[in-house]
């Protein structure tokens, strides 16, 4: 079976809810049938026939392509399947993401993996702010699964994040794993303020020194044997993170923030 691709036709004029275009959504359902779904469009409804071109039939294997930064909510609540993003994905990219693996070629907007549980979220591009959070009110942000971002991320990256990997190729906005509880935040290029604002457990693992406030204590060099496991755990991903000569296990560590619990931990490259 050919992979089930919807061609986006023209650029719609209002943000489209794309929720319902789901591998388990679409399991049992002949290519009319997809056509014929709605798809939420401001105050509008629109059939998914008027706006994409619809050919193949493995549900399992969607691909999006031409897509646009006003498609939401893609791969939301995705529980099997892989999803290719040919393009921009709007806001809400992989929200409440079970498993699954969904790749975009380009940019992605506000909210992309919020509230994740497992699986696997690849761009290529430039991802905005509140990856990998929580929505605004809750607590739990992130609870699993890996995300690879190969340009730059918005603030807030990990806000409340409680497990899971967030791989950051780029530079990372301000306040970069705030509220953190669990999990591990790897950030390549530069960070902005307020880095681990009040996070109370996980790590950061950062190849350039931070700018770091007064509630991190200084705690020395260290050579630490986990992260040459952790490393080999990347060498499947087509990233500069699965890449031997990125990998190291001698850092300068950092206790944090000491105005919560205090067991966070920043480790930079030495």
């Amino acid at each position: 079976m050919s992979a089930l691709t919807l061609t986006l036709k023209q650029q719609p004029t209002q943000r489209v809810d794309m929720s319902p275009l789901v591998c388990q959504h679409l399991a049992e359902l002949s290519l009319s049938e997809i056509g014929a779904l709605v798809l939420q469009s401001g105050k509008s409804l629109l059939r998914v026939n008027e706006l994409f071109s619809i050919e193949g039939s493995d549900t399992q294997d969607i691909i999006i392509n031409n897509s646009v930064d006003t498609l939401d909510f893609i791969g939301k609540d995705l529980e099997s399947g892989r999803i290719t993003v040919n393009g921009d994905a709007g806001a809400y990219l992989a929200f409440g993401m079970k498993a699954g693996d969904i790749k975009v070629s380009g940019n992605v907007g506000l909210y992309a993996a919020c509230e994740m549980k497992k699986g696997y979220l690849e761009v290529s591009g430039n991802a905005g702010d509140f990856l990998g959070a929580a929505l605004p009110g809750n607590k739990m942000g992130m609870k699993g699964g890996t995300i690879l971002v190969k340009g730059n991320v918005g603030e807030r990256a990990g806000d409340h994040m409680r497990r899971g990997n967030i791989l950051i190729e780029g530079n990372a906005g301000d306040y970069c794993g705030s509220r953190m509880t669990a999990g591990t935040i790897a950030v390549m290029g530069q960070t902005g303020r307020y880095l681990g604002y009040a996070m109370r457990r996980g790590t950061l693992l950062l190849w350039n020194q931070p700018n770091l406030s007064a509630s991190f204590n200084d705690c020395g060099a260290h050579t630490l044997s986990f992260l040459p496991i952790l490393f080999a755990s990347f060498k499947t991903l087509n990233s500069r993170f699965a890449d031997a000569s990125e990998a190291f296990n001698r850092v300068q560590r950092y206790a944090g923030d000491m105005s919560e619990m205090g067991q966070g931990e920043v480790l930079v490259k030495l």
